[in-house]
């Protein structure tokens, strides 16, 4: 191999001791040798530094490396990035795909989703096991602190996992970050140690996306008067999060096989249980049946019937059904057919 940094031997570290569950349950390294990688290109300077460690460790490893890059059509120097990104991608001989939204999303959340269309459409016609992107320590920090003011739980704090399936229709597709330990600060340094063009995007410093008000403002100021390695330590404490949560949740799925029963619970066996397991089971509970999401408002309305009166029952959830107590159970009932 003709480079070796202390970056390439921390990357080369973390995939050699961290693994992870696989869709099957079974423990596995998060880039096994000799899988097929298709990695996630935008141009900027954690892509970049990404897919240049992969290259160069690509002869210890046995990869197959592909590149793919999606352009959202959304700034007027979006097909310049795609060009450039093309370029460098020539240069390093790394076979790559275009990808050009038919439409611009109308929203990050919008684009995150066209994105991962893509990997997934990409992995199946080429037979790509895992898909790489390159998230960072600081994003995880950022993705923690977004996550905390808007009020999630120990869920959302976790904030971005080292590997998990692609999406729930692609389960054995993994998409896998393995540069969670290794800061924005880092990849810049990496880039310019190494004379790695990068693409500068704009868009990261306009300021009417709440997530970049949060990088270019708040954590700063958190840096300067709180905590010079702030990155790193939330970053810390999204793994110790993501432990406790796989945790809790392999718990709740055991107590719910034993206490659900299609679209009714057993309040008895769960009214026992610590109410953090209590949460989860309800959780997992009603999303197999209701139309949104369930948030924390509507697990409590549950929560409070454990322990209440028979034929106590809660308000409406969205799309109309309730939960009604009919001792030992708390059934879902839709209100306007009467159906249990």
């Amino acid at each position: 191999m003709a480079v070796w940094s202390g970056w390439h031997a921390r990357v080369h570290r973390t995939l050699r001791s961290r693994t992870s569950p696989s869709a099957f349950g079974k423990h596995q390294l998060l880039l096994p040798k000799g899988c097929r990688i298709l990695v996630a290109v935008s141009g900027g300077q954690d892509s970049q530094c990404l897919l240049r460690l992969l290259i160069d460790l690509q002869s210890k490893w046995g990869w197959q490396l592909q590149a793919v890059h999606c352009n959202h059509r959304w700034r007027t120097d979006a097909n310049d990035n795609a060009d450039f990104v093309a370029q460098v991608l020539q240069r390093w001989h790394i076979p790559y795909t275009l990808e050009t939204a038919e439409q611009p999303p109308k929203s990050e959340a919008a684009a995150r989703q066209w994105r991962y269309q893509v990997f997934e459409k990409i992995a199946n016609q080429t037979g790509y096991t895992h898909i790489v992107t390159g998230h960072t320590a600081s994003d995880r920090a950022e993705t923690l602190l977004y996550n905390l003011v808007r009020g999630s739980g120990a869920d959302g704090l976790q904030a971005l996992a080292w590997r998990r399936s692609l999406s729930d229709t692609a389960p054995d597709i993994s998409l896998v970050r393995p540069l969670l330990d290794i800061t924005r600060a880092e990849t810049a340094q990496f880039c310019q140690v190494f004379n790695i063009p990068v693409w500068q995007d704009t868009t990261n410093n306009d300021r009417s996306y709440a997530r970049n008000r949060l990088r270019l403002d708040v954590l700063p100021l958190l840096r300067n008067h709180f905590n010079p390695k702030l990155d790193t330590t939330l970053a810390h404490t999204a793994e110790l999060l993501a432990a406790d949560v796989n945790y809790l949740e392999a718990e709740a799925a055991r107590l719910a096989q034993s206490c659900i029963d299609n679209n009714a619970i057993q309040r008895r066996s769960l009214r026992t249980a610590p109410v953090a397991l209590q949460r989860r089971v309800i959780r997992q509970f009603l999303r197999q049946h209701l139309s949104t999401s369930p948030q924390f408002e509507h697990i409590e309305k549950v929560v409070v019937l454990l322990n209440a009166a028979n034929r106590s029952q809660s308000d409406p959830f969205p799309g109309g059904a309730i939960a009604i107590v009919k001792d030992p159970w708390i059934l879902l009932q839709d209100v306007s057919t009467g159906i249990e």
